[in-house]
């Protein structure tokens, strides 16, 4: 699939298999930025112990305000971090023996094949914990489908209902049409959420992170997830957005944090329409320290 590689809505052909990049920024040597045990996921994955997050490089979406922009352009920000889908397998190990309690593969749509390869390997040599498919939601359904009956979680964004924003912040003016239909591959895989406690073990939990004066695409986002899926699924309404200046030259208005009035009534929205399968954020959560530190290669 990488020598015209047409994992995800890019489809853009790149040759991957002889080093050349895609639109993801990456070849298929998978290279992944940090393995680590991490406490800040919604409380139903990070549990006591932590998330087993293994953030992977590259990304097909590339949104002008990426937080974790050192590592989504695709940059090799750590070489020596390049693995095989066997030593990709040896991480999911090494994280469980550490005690997490779930695999959690962030921004993995370019590396699904590999994944694929891994996961196969790492349950046969013993890893048990649940997997985690963690992404912006900007995915094909028949890339999805090479995951069937090895992903127990999935874990999208959805980041836009208006395509003029998916267009002017994410360059994809699809995004909308084609995160429903990721949403429903994903849904029809591991159906309504299942838990241990308080654990999650199976099912969709959906995030949206509200951005600065996109209250009303907000809204847009989770009357579509309520009125498509209603207590079927978990959304996370996040309002952790935290400015990158550096990128925002061209987009000023996202120089910004979100206001307490703006995630306040998004909430309130949320409860009007009946959404009682939520998670929301309170305090200072806008702080850079929230951004995972890709200095520190973790358990590779």
């Amino acid at each position: 699939m990488s020598s015209q590689c047409t994992l995800c809505p890019r489809n853009c052909k790149a040759d991957r298999s002889v080093g050349k990049v895609g639109f993801c920024g990456v070849s298929d040597e998978i290279y992944v930025a940090r393995a680590s045990l991490h406490m800040w996921e919604e409380p139903c994955l990070s549990g006591t112990a932590g998330s087993g997050t293994v953030f992977f490089m590259g990304c097909n979406l590339k949104c002008v305000y990426c937080q974790n922009h050192k590592i989504a352009l695709g940059t090799v920000y750590n070489a020596k971090n390049a693995k095989t889908p066997s030593g990709l397998a040896q991480v999911f190990l090494r994280l469980q023996q550490a005690g997490a309690h779930n695999i959690n593969l962030v921004t993995p749509s370019h590396y699904v094949p590999q994944i694929r390869q891994a996961l196969l390997l790492a349950k046969g040599n013993g890893l048990t914990l649940p997997i985690v498919y963690n992404s912006s939601g900007y995915e094909l359904p028949d890339t999805l489908k090479l995951l069937d009956g090895l992903v127990d979680i999935y874990m999208p964004d959805f980041k836009y209902m208006s395509s003029s924003l998916a267009a002017k912040y994410s360059h994809a003016a699809d995004y909308p049409e084609v995160a429903k239909a990721a949403l429903a591959e994903m849904y029809r895989q591991v159906g309504a959420p299942v838990f241990n406690e308080a654990l999650i073990t199976r099912g969709v939990l959906v995030r949206y992170l509200l951005l600065p004066g996109c209250l009303k695409d907000g809204k847009a986002v989770l009357e579509y997830l309520h009125t498509a899926y209603g207590d079927n699924i978990y959304i996370s309404m996040m309002n952790q957005y935290t400015p990158q200046p550096a990128q925002l030259e061209s987009f000023p208005e996202l120089n910004r944090r979100v206001t307490t009035y703006e995630y306040h009534s998004l909430v309130d929205y949320a409860l009007h329409l009946g959404i009682e399968k939520a998670y929301i954020q309170e305090g200072k959560t806008a702080e850079e320290s929230f951004i995972p530190d890709f200095e520190d290669s973790g358990f590779l």
